[in-house]
């Protein structure tokens, strides 16, 4: 059982970033480049602060962003170190630190 509790978290987050990232997508088509690191994920939300671009129609999501399923939040860089013309999106899973096995 607590297999699988561990596997639908994992599914959880996998669904959760696709569609983070879809409207991320939304937002660059909109403004032309994605929200940088200090813009963060809640530019999908809310109209950023800081740098706000001129551009911004929406918020790109129905509702606020999510918490992974451990109760943390996303991992967003932009530009991103994996993808340097996109953003890298991740969760750090069950024990919240980088890498790992599994639920971690």
């Amino acid at each position: 059982v607590f297999r699988n509790v561990g596997d639908a978290r994992s599914a959880t987050a996998k669904a959760q970033i696709a569609m983070l990232s879809t409207a991320l997508d939304a937002y660059r088509l909109d403004n032309g480049r994605y929200p940088s690191t200090a813009q963060g994920l809640g530019a999908l939300w809310e109209k950023p602060r800081v740098d706000p671009p001129a551009n911004w129609r929406q918020p790109y999501l129905r509702k606020p962003v999510p918490l992974d399923p451990w109760g943390r939040a996303y991992v967003y860089l932009a530009p991103g170190t994996a993808n340097p013309s996109g953003f890298d999106l991740s969760s750090w899973g069950a024990d919240g630190r980088p890498g790992g096995e599994g639920e971690d």
